[in-house]
């Protein structure tokens, strides 16, 4: 509930600090005084628009903070906790803006967008303001009245989801109709350049390997010239080699060895040596014996290798990258491909994904009749008790042309029939302004005993009601105090009256500025009012007395 409301510089308020209390609470005052602009103030805090002129003329910023107690919120404490926002058993909501309109926004103390104030404001504060009727003639505001009192939140996400789930797949079908007939030139040319890499059918590492044998072929001559010459230098060379100069250094080693043992070790090294050498001669000779030019394997290596650079230059990529891009042909035609089989399976997918929303939108609409039978009964009875006693109230739920949409395949229409004889007509053709009033006022009382937000707040929702009706309101009211916290902007005695509290609004001038002042009134500041509300400017001592009485019988 709502337990502290601070509004600093707002409009013509200076300052104001407001302790609220579980019940009713009735806020009164004389026209003109400001009786809605605590409600304007704590909306800022809910994340309403700001605007510069709500900045006290003369001042640097307003600045509104609401204190409310999260006891049995338990949607409210979850979204904190969800959002890292959760501190203790209270909630801060403050709205900061300076004189040129730029606003910041905070919960309990921690920055925040604007889109997180106004999604928390909805689970801890419902205000009807006085132009509700207006909007209760509107077809999309009477179905989400309807599903809020039905608690559809689940149903609707279901129908939601399914909904967007069909759209997009039957939005994919479509372009894979459009696309098919678009893309048939760029798949022409796919299925040639693929036939030709086709026909090539290069290997992954083909290019590489194919490089090395055309280099190898190519300079065979040079290679055994180059083998033989080594082998001659190592090993077969008549005057002088290699291996035959380390015998005769190693020969020499050894007689050193014998004379100073400290040089054993070196004929070794150079036995490892010839060692060596002699592999490396054995390993170029086989070399040497296998190198053969094969000329037909010449001839094929070579157009292999020109028909691979051929095609590279051809596609505009490097040879050893031809094979990844014939795969990446292959990939591009295959999202291309929209066959006939294809387009039949995306069709049925459609229809399955269709089938779910079909079966989404039916249970909501058969839990939208049940729930709108409930609240023909509820409404009817509470237009009766606000001295409609012959009207009828009744919510059509139909889909028989209803398009599809996130909500279902719904229509509803809110009809009523105020005089006996007359047909069910919606509300918008048949009610008169105070009709209206009343219906609108029936509606939000007992839908607003579903709302699972803890605070209700009502801004002169009782325009257009007047004498026993206003008695039978302030009832209302009263009674839905009893189970939830209800602060109501009146200008009716019988309905201020019913208050479990009253504030009284006034505005005074001081030092050339005009201040709005609230503050609560004890048990005869009330009588004091409601007298004033009752006579106006001339109170007897019989408008006292209907006063208190007025108190007494809340």
């Amino acid at each position: 509930m709502l337990a502290h409301l601070s509004v600093n510089n707002f409009a013509i308020v200076k300052s104001l600090q407001l302790e609220l209390s579980q019940g009713m609470t009735t806020i009164t005052g004389e026209t003109g005084a400001g009786k809605s602009i605590a409600i304007d103030a704590l909306g800022l805090c809910l994340g309403g628009r700001a605007e510069a002129s709500m900045v006290r003329q003369g001042e640097e910023k307003t600045e509104v903070s609401a204190a409310f107690l999260l006891d049995n919120n338990i949607n409210a404490t979850r979204w904190l906790e969800d959002n890292d926002l959760l501190d203790g058993s209270e909630c801060i909501l403050r709205r900061m803006i300076n004189k040129e309109g730029r606003s910041r926004a905070f919960i309990n103390g921690s920055p925040v967008p604007l889109s997180q104030l106004k999604s928390l404001g909805q689970l801890l504060i419902n205000i009807h303001g006085q132009h509700a009727h207006h909007q209760l003639m509107k077809s999309d505001y009477q179905m989400a009245m309807l599903d809020q009192y039905a608690g559809h939140h689940n149903h609707l996400k279901n129908t939601r989801n399914t909904y967007q789930t069909w759209r997009n797949a039957d939005n994919h079908l479509k372009q894979l109709k459009e696309n098919s007939q678009k893309n048939l030139a760029q798949k022409q040319l796919l299925e040639y350049q693929i036939k030709e890499l086709n026909e090539l059918s290069i290997g992954e590492e083909e290019f590489l390997d194919l490089e090395q044998e055309h280099k190898r072929l190519s300079n065979s001559g040079e290679l055994a010239n180059e083998c033989q010459q080594a082998i001659t230098l190592i090993y077969e060379g008549e005057e002088v080699n290699a291996l035959g100069l380390l015998q005769s250094a190693n020969n020499s080693l050894i007689q050193l060895a014998e004379l100073d043992k400290s040089l054993s070790d070196l004929p070794n090294m150079v036995s490892e040596a010839m060692i060596q050498l002699e592999e490396t001669n054995n390993e170029l000779r086989g070399y040497l014996d296998n190198i053969e030019v094969d000329p037909a394997r010449m001839a094929y290596v070579e157009e292999r290798f020109s028909k691979v650079m051929s095609i590279s230059r051809k596609h505009h990529v490097m040879p050893e990258e031809l094979y990844n891009h014939h795969q990446d042909l292959l990939a591009q035609i295959e999202a291309l491909d929209c066959s006939d089989e294809k387009l039949d399976a995306m069709a049925q997918e459609v229809e399955t994904h269709y089938q779910n929303f079909v079966a989404a939108s039916d249970k909501l609409h058969k839990s939208r009749i049940r729930y709108a039978k409930e609240l023909n009964k509820l409404i009817s009875a509470s237009m009766h008790e606000l001295s409609m006693e012959k009207a009828k109230f009744c919510i059509d739920v139909n889909n028989e042309a209803a398009q599809p949409s996130p909500l279902g395949m719904d229509n509803v229409t809110f009809l009523v029939s105020t005089n006996p004889g007359q047909p069910m007509q919606p509300i918008a053709k048949v009610a008169s302004g105070g009709e209206l009033s009343r219906i609108s006022l029936a509606i939000q009382v007992i839908t607003a005993q579903k709302v699972d937000t803890p605070s209700l707040i009502f801004d002169e929702v009782d325009v257009g009601i007047s004498g026993p009706t206003a008695a039978v309101v302030g009832r209302m009211l009263r009674t839905l105090g009893q189970s939830t916290q209800v602060l109501c902007v009146t200008h009716l005695p019988q309905v201020a009256g019913c208050g479990h509290q009253q504030l009284l609004v006034a505005k005074q001038t001081k030092a050339g500025k005009t201040e709005t002042q609230m503050k609560t009134l004890d048990t005869e500041q009330r009588v004091g009012e409601l007298a004033r509300l009752l006579g106006g400017s001339e109170i007897t001592e019989s408008t006292m007395a209907n006063a208190r009485e007025l108190l007494i019988a809340a």
